[in-house]
């Protein structure tokens, strides 16, 4: 399978890069890419992401009827608003990341064969968390995929998967680059809008 490393790996980028872009290319290129993931992390037996990527499926298509449903229908190019949680509201979402890490990492550890249990459950719950908050447009999700990426670098550069881990490494830089669109292209909406 390690053939489908390299495929998976490019789709991520153009992904990423889709994303960044606010396009909603990106949904159906993030199909096809936790689709391959899941294959390949079955087989390295990182079960967490394995099981992360099938859910992936499903917030990639989530996310795709979220963004054309709050999408201004009276403009052909228009995106659903980019939100700023703020600190108060984003502590609930890193409390569940935080939690089901731990209780995943638990279970994975207890109950499976799982290599590095506690450090793959950490990657796989912040993904979710950071997965689901980026559907949503939340533009603090790049700062929880910031912490994903430095964590996911050094298990895949230890599970030998290191075209993954350069990988995860370009996403780092990706998603600061993502975190600085998103925050600029909201500050020019909210510049542009008329006062009320």
């Amino acid at each position: 399978m390690t053939w489908l490393e390299p495929i998976a790996a490019g789709l991520g980028v153009l992904c990423l890069f889709f994303l960044i872009r606010q396009s909603l290319w990106a949904w159906p290129v993030g199909i096809a890419m936790t689709s391959l993931y899941a294959l390949i992390f079955f087989e390295v037996r990182l079960y967490s992401d394995f099981g992360l990527q099938l859910i992936f499926c499903a917030l990639q298509a989530y996310g795709w009827w979220f963004w054309v449903a709050h999408r201004d229908k009276a403009e052909a190019d228009s995106q659903a608003p980019v939100v700023w949680l703020g600190a108060r509201r984003l502590w609930p979402w890193l409390a569940t990341g935080a939690i089901g890490a731990l209780a995943l990492g638990l279970a994975m550890d207890r109950f499976t064969n799982a290599d590095l249990p506690y450090w793959d459950a950490l990657t796989t719950s912040f993904s979710l968390v950071a997965q689901f908050m980026l559907a949503r447009k939340y533009l603090e999700n790049w700062l929880v995929w910031i912490g994903v990426d430095v964590v996911a670098i050094g298990v895949y550069a230890y599970k030998g998967l290191l075209l993954t881990s350069g990988l995860y490494a370009l996403f780092l830089l990706m998603c600061v680059w993502g975190f600085w669109q998103w925050r600029r292209d909201s500050a020019t909406a909210t510049e542009a809008a008329p006062a009320q």
